[in-house]
């Protein structure tokens, strides 16, 4: 007698050689609106979505910027009322920049940590008015330095890192002490995740999230973020290539967000974004941790310019440029384009 499991070992193997035409028609599930929403790898919501603001001093201070259409600096009172509809459009969180006069830079940057700064005034307004919107600040000297580097410099222009570190963690601290819900190291300098942890958590800010910026680099599409900053003229024909990533590697992107996640970041951020998907993918595939995207200034400005000029529909180059972050692994984006396609997406029911 057969046993059963004879019998089953007997049914034939199904075959793994892909069937082709006309068996196989990809055509098929394209056909109709309900069976593309089905089969649909990938999704797109405002939950993704993360709004960079820029803050200026004073009150009812409204400025645009040249270089970014549709974009404005804002004073606080002003970010505070226009943060409402972003909550209401169901976006997670804003990532704040202040614009820093030109009387309160030095070369130190020592303006970054005062408890009464711009940022930290921000963070406190918003998180009273809207406590359930998520704040991420910058953590950076570039906004406070005259020369316009990201950290403490030396005689001959090279910023030096063990120094700057320290900036920084009095700089995180006081964005937590605030009421920051994350704190976003950009500077690329190393060790700083660590020692920001480290005082975190000595301070007793233990939920106090760190998204670290571990794979930046010295790319040229950063230029009218610097311009919405006013770090532009500070720094004039310097760059940054002694601490931002060379735009040649990726393999160096994944050791810096490795070494960022052992030192205590919950979540990693590449920059830019659509030059730079491969990196995305990489992080996303082969550390598999949250994983943050930034569509930066350079590129919403090209799509902007594009779209104004007639050459490009704006709001379909939007959404699949957002959508293409999404499927090289993104969590979240971080775009100017946040509340425009929010609006969108809700004016489409999803």
């Amino acid at each position: 007698m057969v046993s059963i499991v004879n019998r089953v070992r007997r049914l034939p193997v199904p075959s793994l050689t892909p069937r082709v035409f006309p068996a196989t028609r990809l055509r098929r599930n394209r056909a109709s609106a309900f069976s593309r929403r089905l089969v649909r790898e990938h999704q797109l919501t405002p939950d993704n979505l993360i709004y960079p603001v820029f803050v200026l001093e004073g009150q009812g201070q409204r400025e645009p910027v040249a270089s970014m259409p549709g974009v404005e600096r804002l004073s606080i009172d002003l970010l505070v009322e226009a943060a409402a509809e972003w909550v209401a459009l169901g976006i997670p969180a804003v990532a704040l920049f202040p614009v820093v006069p030109a009387e309160k830079k030095n070369l130190s940057g020592s303006g970054a940590w005062d408890s009464d700064g711009l940022a930290q005034r921000a963070v406190r307004a918003l998180k009273q008015a809207h406590p359930a919107l998520g704040v991420i600040t910058d953590v950076a000297l570039d906004p406070f330095t005259t020369h316009g580097q990201d950290g403490i410099i030396d005689n001959d222009g090279y910023v030096l890192n063990d120094v700057t570190v320290e900036a920084l963690v009095n700089q995180a601290l006081s964005h937590a002490d605030a009421g920051a819900d994350v704190v976003a190291p950009s500077d690329m300098m190393d060790g700083r995740v660590a020692a920001i942890r480290e005082a975190l958590e000595s301070a007793g800010h233990v939920n106090t999230r760190i998204l670290a910026y571990s794979a930046k680099y010295a790319s040229s599409y950063y230029g009218p973020f610097r311009d919405a900053v006013g770090s532009a003229a500070n720094l004039g024909k310097a760059d940054k290539a002694t601490y931002q990533m060379d735009p040649a590697n990726s393999d160096e992107a994944l050791h810096e967000a490795a070494m960022d996640l052992a030192e205590g970041a919950d979540m990693v951020m590449i920059k830019p974004g659509m030059p730079y998907l491969d990196i995305v993918r990489r992080v996303k595939t082969e550390l598999q941790v949250p994983t943050f995207v930034y569509q930066v200034s350079g590129e919403y400005a090209m799509h902007m310019a594009a779209a104004e000029n007639g050459w490009l529909d704006g709001d379909a180059v939007m959404m699949e440029s957002l959508m293409a972050m999404r499927r090289a692994g993104a969590d979240g984006i971080l775009t100017y384009f946040a509340v425009r396609a929010a609006r969108l997406m809700r004016a489409r029911g999803y």
